[in-house]
């Protein structure tokens, strides 16, 4: 995720870190040197056919609203997986809370929560592929951490190994039947989490959208010179540019909004999230606490 201040006016032009514009650019140069060559051909070899002014702004509006829709669309995406996310953060920090009203302090509190730690690092792992062994590892050893990598669905085995002690403290009567319930209730919230965030990793908009979207600004963007063969003259080609820009750089921004979870500049910062619940965690065991995470060159991983 992207965390900057408001740009200067002159900086605006300049910014590349988290733009659009690297992906786009063979787009809006492919657009500019059509426009050229178009404009090169009516002017010195054969007239080429025009395209009223006035149609192409139909086209244009009516692609804009194509974009509009899926824009919107994709930043519901993202921002969902923000709320869950943060939702988790608040659920880390609930349990340590009710785990210590209903247990108390001792090594079954430090064993349930250096858990829920791994379970969300394993969440992580699962929603981007990141590598969290070693962390994981940390936070629970070595047999613990292999016992849950080897499972097919890895975060769920942490939870399961949570519900199991807390079942055992129950037995051993560490925590009574109000208690055994909250926790339970909590616990539960966790693969709450998970199966939301799975729905979107696995359920992206429709395709014909997506075909619909790009197949229509290709189409407006080949077209768009001949309607400018009268009226923009010699800068035909910097308007084609810009109107690339404009409508390939939406259509890109839609597409990378609607993968929250992909390891890009402006994707939902997983691993800090995830250092933010280590805080908690370290915290309510008054451990020492590690260091958040900082933005490297804007970008929060």
């Amino acid at each position: 995720m992207i965390l900057r201040e408001t740009p200067r006016r002159w900086e605006l032009f300049l910014i590349l870190n988290g733009s659009v514009v690297p992906r786009i650019m063979p787009n809006i140069i492919g657009a500019a040197l059509w426009a050229l060559l178009l404009l090169i051909l009516d002017r010195y070899v054969l007239s080429m056919p025009r395209i009223s002014i006035g149609a192409m702004g139909i086209f244009g509006l009516a692609l804009s609203l194509f974009l509009s829709f899926r824009n919107n669309a994709a930043y519901e995406r993202w921002w969902e997986a923000r709320k869950i996310w943060g939702r988790m953060v608040s659920d880390v920090r609930s349990f340590a809370q009710e785990l210590r009203i209903f247990a108390g302090r001792g090594p079954d509190e430090e064993y349930i929560l250096r858990r829920i730690l791994a379970f969300h690092h394993l969440h992580r792992a699962q929603l981007r592929g990141d590598e969290v062994a070693e962390v994981v590892q940390h936070w629970v050893g070595d047999a613990a951490a292999e016992e849950f990598l080897k499972n097919a669905n890895a975060p769920n085995a942490a939870l399961r190994d949570i519900a199991t002690r807390l079942r055992e403290m129950a037995e051993e009567g560490k925590i009574d039947g109000f208690g055994q319930r909250a926790l339970a209730e909590r616990l539960a919230a966790f693969p709450a989490a998970q199966a939301g965030n799975e729905r979107l990793l696995t359920t992206p908009l429709p395709f014909v959208y997506s075909l619909l979207v790009w197949r229509t600004t290709y189409v407006y963007c080949l077209i768009l010179p001949f309607a400018l063969l009268d009226t923009a003259g010699w800068f035909e080609p910097l308007v084609a540019a810009v109107a690339a820009y404009v409508f390939f750089g939406l259509a890109e921004v839609t597409h990378e909004l609607e993968h929250p979870f992909k390891k890009q500049a402006n994707s939902v910062p997983l691993s800090a999230m995830c250092r933010v619940m280590e805080i908690s965690v370290c915290n309510a065991l008054e451990h020492p606490v590690p260091p958040r995470l900082e933005p490297v060159n804007y970008i929060l991983d």
